[in-house]
């Protein structure tokens, strides 16, 4: 079983980011930066972290409404007024203090990767466009054709950018309509870096299902060396 720790990095905003940790008990084999979905930290992402550090994986969350003092947002309409206040400036200067917090901790940059579902996949494409990652895994990510803030590109915009390996994972019957899933996959092929998108069966309330985890695990296992 995975240990669970929070960790809280001070900021050049003066704001201090709560990053959750999910630490192996075995010997750790890379580091891998967990985007939260749109309402935060919630027990599905923490699924999927303590599920990568059961497979040696450093897990990390950065907890993206932090500025907000929040944490995990109830169910209901004030989820996109929160999304909304994200901005692409935010995003980095969070997922830098995740990707230096693992580099501190003895994780080269070649075995640093980055992953999320819903909001947390939309982060993930986001965040390869900008660094030199060992991988990255896009899990339903939302935002595809209209973006899911005014302050954050639609993600076909940006896949052409993408600078390390990327797989997207959607499903058939899933919140994105496949002709949209087909337009990011297009954009995405002509990155100039190894890139797939497949569809396959998940439940995200239930984390992630055994064949989107199963790709998941082989991406890093292929990438991150």
């Amino acid at each position: 079983m995975s240990q669970r720790s929070l960790e809280r990095i001070p900021l050049s905003d003066g704001t201090r980011l709560r990053l959750s940790v999910a630490t192996p008990e075995s010997a750790v084999c890379g580091g891998i930066v967990v985007g939260p979905q749109a309402r935060g930290v919630t027990d599905a992402v923490w699924r999927l972290a303590a599920g990568l550090a059961g497979e040696g994986w450093l897990a990390v969350i950065p907890h993206l409404h932090h500025r907000d003092g929040i944490d995990e947002l109830p169910e209901d309409g004030s989820v996109g007024r929160y999304v909304e206040r994200l901005t692409a400036q935010s995003l980095q200067a969070d997922t830098d203090a995740a990707f230096d917090w693992l580099a501190r901790h003895g994780v080269s940059g070649d075995r640093i990767g980055v992953v999320g579902f819903e909001l947390g996949g939309t982060v993930a494409l986001i965040v390869a466009t900008q660094r030199d990652l060992g991988a990255a895994v896009t899990i339903g990510g939302i935002g595809v054709v209209a973006s899911v803030a005014a302050t954050l590109p639609a993600l076909v915009d940006i896949a052409p950018e993408l600078r390390c390996p990327w797989l997207g994972i959607y499903g058939h019957d899933g919140e994105v309509p496949e002709e949209e899933v087909h337009k990011l996959r297009d954009a995405a092929y002509s990155a100039q870096v190894a890139t797939d998108l497949v569809h396959c069966h998940f439940d995200t309330d239930q984390s992630v299902a055994p064949e989107a985890w199963a790709r998941t695990l082989n991406w890093f296992g292929s990438h991150l060396r």
